[in-house]
């Protein structure tokens, strides 16, 4: 019975060594399966591997097959190639709402789709250690309470955390939750992945307004009873002019602003705001784009970055708050 059992098992530890021990680069004969197999204590016969390779191949495994002074076998084409392979590699290593513990654990995981010899390719592209991540190591939970409230159509509660200084304790950079630790009550609409982080755009019941919040401080996260509210302002929402129009998530009065561009800089409006933005020739040498921004003073931070190359024109309210914000700074080195 325990041969019989074992004779069963064949089949798929030959799946195994195949997914494992080949790639278009490492061919495997069939007497080195012979081998492997008998290290795991199945006898086989070259006929029955022959056998077991056809039925392999007609069930979907890419089994290819190269002769040179040897025949041997490897694994064509699988379910994620290595170029496929090393762009979640990069997603995963420079996502900072991915903790390193978990982004170390994820990565993992993708070396498994691949053969062992691929995966020594993954692990030499990897940089985690020392990078900037999230500290919570329960996103993972909280990113799944969110799917089961958006898809459940439920508000929710949590306490909203955020960083301070205190020079009093030997731990001087800690966190504490917002208002006291009194619970934050929202209707969950969307999750937004922008600036390398995960955020959750809500309806705010108080304020009656939609509204972003760092998914790696919310903690505590509960679903209540109460169907979500703000669906009619959420049907008016774009997630995607909302994550172009805001920088770096932070919050203010969206505004249509135009501005005046030199043409070396049509690649830094397009990144920004998308292609589709409406441009119009000034000179020879500049265009205008009317876009809509959130006036923050991230916005005008970027806008100070990119120096006499672009100039804010309208509106005028838009233009004295950046008149101001840069006033404050010269004023703030120079007393």
């Amino acid at each position: 019975m325990a041969r019989a059992s074992r004779q069963k098992e064949k089949i798929l530890y030959i799946a195994k060594i195949l997914l494992e021990k080949t790639d278009e680069n490492h061919k495997i004969t069939v007497n080195e399966i012979i081998e492997e197999l008998s290290r795991q204590g199945i006898n086989a016969e070259r006929k029955s591997i022959y056998s077991d390779l056809e039925t392999l191949s007609k069930f979907g495994l890419d089994i290819c097959r190269e002769k040179t002074n040897s025949t041997g076998y490897y694994i064509g084409i699988r379910d994620f190639q290595m170029p496929e392979l090393k762009l979640l590699v990069d997603a995963i290593q420079s996502s900072k709402f991915i903790t390193s513990k978990k982004s170390m654990e994820l990565i993992g995981k993708l070396e498994k789709l691949c053969s062992l010899n691929d995966a020594k390719l993954l692990q030499r592209q990897v940089f985690v250690t020392n990078r900037v991540k999230t500290l919570n190591e329960k996103i993972y939970y909280n990113v799944d309470t969110l799917h089961n409230a958006l898809s459940s159509g439920k508000q929710i509660t949590f306490v909203y955390n955020e960083w301070i200084l205190d020079f009093n304790d030997i731990e001087r950079i800690k966190k504490q939750p917002r208002r006291n630790g009194e619970l934050y009550k929202v209707s969950p609409w969307a999750l937004s992945w922008d600036d390398e982080n995960y955020y959750l755009i809500a309806y705010e019941n108080d304020s009656q307004k939609l509204k972003h919040y760092r998914v790696d401080k919310m903690q505590d996260i509960m679903i209540s009873d109460e169907e979500r509210e703000g669906e009619s302002s959420f049907e008016k929402f774009d997630v995607a002019s909302y994550t172009k129009s805001v920088f770096s998530m932070f919050g203010g009065n969206e505004t249509s602003v135009k501005l005046s561009v030199d043409n070396s800089l049509i690649g830094v409006i397009v990144d920004r705001f998308g292609k589709n933005v409406f441009v119009s020739r000034e000179s020879d040498d500049t265009f205008s784009v009317t876009v809509k921004v959130v006036l923050s003073p991230q916005f005008f931070g970027w806008l100070f970055a990119l120096g006499t190359k672009v100039k804010l024109i309208e509106p005028n309210n838009a233009v004295d708050e950046f008149s101001k914000y840069l006033k404050d700074v010269y004023k703030f080195y120079t007393t």
